[in-house]
């Protein structure tokens, strides 16, 4: 069986405040984007993991591909599995390419072992495998709370269409740990007022640029400048609202065709 996991980019995302737990709560709009998608292809067969296109910095049996594969092992007991990945999305940029490899694993194995898990039981053990992996389970626009598992389905929204395009950049070189993201955050900025991102999204796209806005820029463009610019290149190409994504280093224009 073969799948092609693709990325997300945030429309938006808000630092609502620290939690007892050490973990931050935020408020975020998830969209999934098929531009830039990985591979992934499971077969019966010896417990293996194979790893190729982008070099990652884990080792194959730490793959959150391999983790989701033994949560279900563990809990069902499903039969050894022969795991292929080719990476085309890169880490460490926000773009959520390993959460949606471990979704994805959850749900080829379900269909292949026939677990009968629907979609909620199988976002919930996502969240196990990530903060964000729950949302690549049903991968549609959603609105997210939490430690960005908690999600509403946003069906409605407005711009899901053919007249535009969005188009997803990294600068050479640039990779930005989200512990690094996390740890240049200003508390004063949690909690501040924000416009609501699912009313925010409702107004045309040309006002998003002064509504819709990613906290972690305040946290990581003073030591990336390179992503600043490329984010500042983006509107002088021509695009209707750019942003980074996620704790990044990717940036994101949305440009209408």
């Amino acid at each position: 069986m073969i799948s092609f996991p693709n990325c997300k980019i945030n429309l938006g995302l808000h630092v609502v405040g620290k939690r007892p737990d050490g973990y931050h709560d935020l408020e975020t709009l998830f969209m999934p984007v098929d531009e830039l998608r990985d591979e992934l292809e499971i077969v019966e067969g010896p417990l293996s993991m194979v790893q190729d296109g982008i070099v990652l910095d884990n080792v194959p049996d730490d793959n959150l591909c391999m983790k989701a594969w033994r949560l279900l092992h563990e809990e069902f007991g499903i039969p050894a599995a022969s795991i292929r990945l080719k990476k085309n999305i890169p880490f460490g940029a926000g773009l959520g390419g390993g959460s949606s490899d471990a979704a994805f694993t959850l749900k080829m194995l379900n269909e292949m072992f026939s677990l009968g898990l629907t979609l909620d039981d199988l976002e919930r053990r996502a969240a196990r495998l990530g903060a964000d992996c729950a949302f690549f389970i049903r991968n549609q626009v959603a609105y997210a709370t939490g430690i960005g598992d908690q999600l509403q389905p946003l069906s409605d929204f407005p711009i899901l269409n053919s007249r535009f395009s969005i188009q997803i950049e990294i600068p050479e070189g640039e990779h930005v740990s989200t512990k690094e993201a996390y740890a240049g955050l200003k508390r004063d900025l949690f909690g501040a007022a924000h416009p609501d991102l699912r009313e925010a999204i409702r107004r045309p796209i040309e006002e998003w640029r002064d509504l819709i806005v990613n906290d972690f820029e305040a946290s990581v463009f003073p030591a990336h400048p390179a992503i600043a610019a490329l984010k500042e290149e983006m509107y002088r190409r021509g695009a209707l609202y750019a942003s980074m994504t996620g704790s990044g280093a990717a940036v994101f224009g949305i440009f209408r065709k």
